[in-house]
């Protein structure tokens, strides 16, 4: 452990301190969901999709967290969350309120933010009953019960969710 960056190791004291259950997997950086597909079959959990969005005028962030291999298209999320032109945020705005950099965002990284991140969850994630995400750094992945991030990590970091409904297909 004390070879693991301090985020990371944050990230357990927490998930230990609430008494949540994780399965671990080391590996390679895996920066993006297709180098994550391998993972899965190792971790016995789809990994989500973890995308970080600001509005026009970067004053609101947004993390969504939905099903790895559904699309994603702005505008069908903005619609739904009453905002307009949502765009991916910077790196360094990632730095500011997760901890965290391209390739790493995942839940784990609102212990960091303050509340000032909105979380959005696509409601088809919630009827996994794992999901795979990073702790906080793209060279290990977790598997941790749905239940136990909605039920007991949320609440502890202090954030609610907005639940949506993405479609699988899109229109073009």
């Amino acid at each position: 452990m004390e070879k693991r960056l301090r985020k990371e190791q944050l990230c357990y004291e927490l998930l230990d301190e609430l008494g949540i259950e994780y399965a671990r997997v080391d590996h390679e950086h895996a920066d993006t969901i297709e180098a994550c597909h391998e993972i899965e079959g190792t971790l016995g959990a789809k990994i989500c999709k973890n995308l970080f969005l600001t509005n026009r005028q970067q004053t609101e962030f947004y993390l969504l967290l939905m099903p790895g291999d559904k699309p994603f298209k702005t505008k069908l999320l903005s619609k739904q969350i009453g905002t307009a032109r949502l765009s991916f945020a910077s790196p360094e705005h990632m730095e500011q309120y997760l901890d965290i950099t391209p390739g790493s965002v995942s839940v784990l990284g609102l212990m960091n933010d303050g509340g000032k991140v909105h979380l959005v969850i696509d409601k088809d994630l919630l009827s996994d009953e794992f999901i795979g995400c990073h702790p906080c750094i793209n060279t290990s992945t977790l598997r941790i019960r749905t239940a136990d991030i909605t039920d007991k990590f949320l609440p502890k970091v202090g954030h609610e969710y907005a639940l949506v409904e993405l479609p699988w297909g899109i229109e073009e």
